[in-house]
């Protein structure tokens, strides 16, 4: 029996008849059984005071008392955990009882398939359903984090998705406070292998980055329908989470983003939850408000230096992402809110962001052949005219390249009519998608250290420039730049092929 099959939730047609009518503490009559596991039973139960059906999770204690213990301590965690948290996006915990040597947890039921459900009926879901859940569960996560409380399990199987839209974080069993004592026992993984981060593989306490890296795992599953890092053994699946870099083939733009900065493998160096939470609005095409700052975390003011993202270990035989925003709104949305928390800064040392520069009207580069190679150094001034072959002696390479704005069923002319979102607005969204890129598969980990990159974006008279019949797209592009640190010569091409 699976860990799924024990959650406080599912179709009444899954509940089974319980033999009997029993009573627990005098007040919850057992209905019938939701499901079973290693950790217990769960009851579908009427709460005679009040009247609401419940979910009551029995405790299965195994025959050796240590473990008992431990299991005891867990559950008596998960009440405390769940009982500080107020989130409509956790499964609130109602009560917990002790009776005939046995341990009980009351809770809301929810009924509702999981994410995990989700997708092996469906398949991969659509892009604003995706970051609709991340939103929700990512609202829960934060107010969990603020309450000293690290989930520890974040995955699809723990994330119920109603038919209205509703979405719960639900088993905190595994969650620990931050100022307790870590429960462990010898030879035990905390937490499902595949959606584990790699400060964890490495043997590091859970943190709340921790859990967004979960996020990012489970997004990617959903996004795609497979998981990102599942491998036939355990020990092959915790060697990919430190060794190798996913690709998204089904979704792009701001999700695209959020999914990739969430799974970068140094934590320090992970989105934060204002820039996640803003990058998961706009891929649902709604304006992101403010979020104060919590926790330490710090507002870019306007000025300070651009996104950088520290490197992950990648393989070179992965598919690059292709980047482009995919609708209308997301201007707005990135405009009112993606960079109003702070990008976690890279580890000291890491120069390889360099300013973002302009093309077209009054640019600093001038663009002219869509080569992916040129012989040019990689600074203001620059003529992007004549490309080179990639597999001979050059100085720049472009490693990523899209529209930031790409509008499929609309006109030309309503694309066009899209106002100009600022210097400042245009220069983060393309640096957020190179960063992206540049510590993804696209671009080798072992090279990464001798590398710079920059973006070049239009400038406000490009954006405003009517579009010729040859280059309709051409003034609302953004191209990501790379060159040698030294500025020496690159032998042979050093990314994947730019698409």
């Amino acid at each position: 029996m699976t860990d799924e099959q024990t959650r406080p939730y599912g179709p009444p047609q899954q509940t089974y008849q319980a033999a009997g009518g029993r009573i627990v503490a005098g007040r919850y009559a057992l209905l019938g059984e939701l499901g079973r596991g290693g950790m217990g039973i769960v009851w579908r139960a009427q709460d005679q005071v009040i009247g609401r059906q419940v979910a009551i999770k029995e405790l299965k204690f195994p025959n050796a008392p240590e473990d008992a213990s431990v299991l005891s301590e867990r559950m008596l965690r998960e009440v405390r955990s769940g009982g500080r948290l107020n989130d409509p996006a956790v499964v609130t915990v109602y009560d917990v009882v002790t009776e005939n040597g046995a341990t009980y947890i009351v809770m809301e039921l929810v009924e509702a398939p999981t994410l995990a459900d989700l997708v092996r009926e469906r398949g991969p879901l659509p892009a604003q359903q995706i970051a609709q859940v991340g939103e929700r569960v990512l609202s829960a996560l934060r107010a969990a984090h603020a309450a000293g409380i690290v989930h520890r399990d974040v995955k699809p199987a723990n994330i119920m998705v109603a038919p209205d839209g509703r979405v719960k974080l639900t088993d905190f069993g595994i969650a620990h406070a931050a100022d307790d004592p870590r429960l462990t026992t010898s030879g035990m993984i905390v937490g499902s292998p595949a959606f584990m981060a790699p400060e964890r593989v490495e043997g590091r306490d859970a943190m709340p980055e921790s859990d967004l890296w979960s996020l990012g795992t489970t997004l990617f599953f959903a996004a795609e329908g497979i998981v990102a890092f599942e491998r036939s053994t355990t020990a092959a699946t915790l060697h990919a989470i430190m060794t190798e870099a996913p690709y998204l083939t089904r979704v792009q733009g701001p999700l695209a983003a959020a999914i990739l900065g969430l799974l970068v493998v140094k934590p320090e160096a992970r989105m934060s939850y204002d820039q996640v939470r803003s990058l998961l609005a706009a891929a649902q095409g709604i304006q992101a408000q403010p979020t104060p700052p919590s926790g330490g975390t710090a507002m870019m003011q306007p000025g300070q230096p651009m996104t950088r993202l520290a490197p992950a270990p990648a393989k070179r035989n992965l598919r690059p992402l292709w980047l482009s925003l995919a609708a209308v709104a997301v201007i707005g949305a990135l405009v009112g809110g993606i960079f109003l928390g702070r990008w976690m800064a890279a580890p000291e040392g890491n120069t390889q962001a360099q300013p973002t520069l302009t093309y077209g009207i009054n640019g600093q580069v001038k663009l002219g052949s869509s080569g992916d190679c040129y012989n040019v150094p990689l600074k203001e001034g620059i003529n992007l005219n004549d490309g080179v072959s990639c597999d001979k002696d050059h100085l720049l390479e472009v490693f990523a390249k899209g529209n930031l704005l790409d509008v499929a069923s609309s006109s030309d002319d309503d694309a066009q009519a899209v106002t100009y979102p600022g210097a400042d607005a245009v220069n983060r969204i393309a640096e957020a998608l190179c960063s992206a890129t540049f510590n993804s598969n696209a671009v080798p980990a072992q090279q990464r250290a001798a590398l710079i990159w920059r973006p070049v974006v239009p400038t406000e008279a490009e954006w405003n420039r009517p579009p010729s019949d040859e280059d309709r797209n051409y003034s609302r592009g953004f191209l990501c730049l790379l060159a040698k640190t030294d500025g020496s010569q690159i032998p042979s091409q050093i990314t994947t092929k730019v698409k």
